[in-house]
């Protein structure tokens, strides 16, 4: 009797030691990771199409990407975190130059550069000396600036499972700010938008997996930035599609009300092409 009860003692002491090695959250096993895009065969993409598309983060719907604007303990907004990953967790950014996505990387140094980081010279008075002299104060990132955001997308037909998916490429922050001019006359403010840099949205996965985007309603419904981007809660409009034009924007060939209506029509073609694939 002595010997079972010894036995029963040791399966249950085992038992306990594998499900503890199994599920142990130091392993990984409760870490967040980013959602796992289905298997994909090159063989399996019957058609696909490039396209860049905008989020305008003054949008109700996006806010949660555009917040907080100042340092909260443990939330960050989305240029915030990259900014973070870039700085420490080394994400590499590329040149947002024309024709040269992923190709350039950027330093720090760059990134500060383009959001207009500068030293200005100061003159204060030494309290112990009296004397006035000279303070070089370096201007900090306003990460505020950062209205918009582009994403690089593919789209593209899985004959496999039937069914059209999508893979964002990449993510640009862009920058709107005023830039003040002086004349003999006045001063003129013109709002300028300008690209900060590029980040390979595979390489960011993990980093955007492991924050959450805050939800309004319930503090314990939050999900991640990842999740976010996978299952597609953004408002966003076509930008510009691949084509043999050297890739213009829409833009460039339509304005204001005709412009809208052409991002709209490649949006619904996509759709279209994905009906026109099925056989009955």
């Amino acid at each position: 009797m002595k010997t079972k009860i010894i036995l029963i003692a040791v399966f249950c002491t085992i038992t306990n030691i594998v499900f503890a090695q199994r599920f142990d959250p130091l392993d990984g096993g409760y870490l967040p990771k980013p959602v796992p895009y289905p298997y994909l065969r090159e063989a399996d993409v019957m058609w696909s199409k490039t396209v860049w598309r905008i989020i305008d983060l003054h949008e109700k719907i996006n806010l949660p990407l555009y917040y907080p604007t100042v340092k909260i303990e443990g939330r960050y907004s989305l240029i915030d975190l990259l900014l973070y990953g870039i700085k420490n967790e080394g994400i590499v950014a590329y040149s947002p130059d024309e024709y040269s996505e992923f190709s350039k990387p950027m330093s720090w140094k760059d990134v500060e550069n383009r959001f207009g980081v500068t030293n200005d010279t100061f003159q204060i008075e030494n309290p112990e000396t009296g004397l006035v002299e000279s303070k070089i104060i370096k201007n900090k990132i306003n990460t505020a600036e950062v209205k918009k955001i582009m994403l690089k997308e593919l789209w593209y037909f899985d004959k496999q499972r039937s069914k059209l998916e999508v893979k964002i490429i990449g993510l640009c922050p862009i920058r709107e700010y005023e830039k003040t001019e002086s004349n003999e006359e006045n001063e003129e403010s013109e709002l300028k938008q300008k690209k900060i840099f590029w980040v390979d949205f595979s390489s960011v996965r993990f980093l955007l997996a492991s924050h959450y985007v805050f939800n309004q309603f319930n503090d314990i419904a939050n999900i991640s930035f990842d999740n976010l981007f996978f299952k597609r809660r953004f408002s966003s409009y076509i930008y510009k599609e691949s084509n043999v034009y050297n890739d213009r924007t829409i833009g460039e060939y339509k304005t204001g009300l005709d412009e809208m209506l052409e991002s709209e029509k490649i949006q619904n073609d996509i759709f279209v092409m994905e009906h026109d694939l099925w056989e009955h």
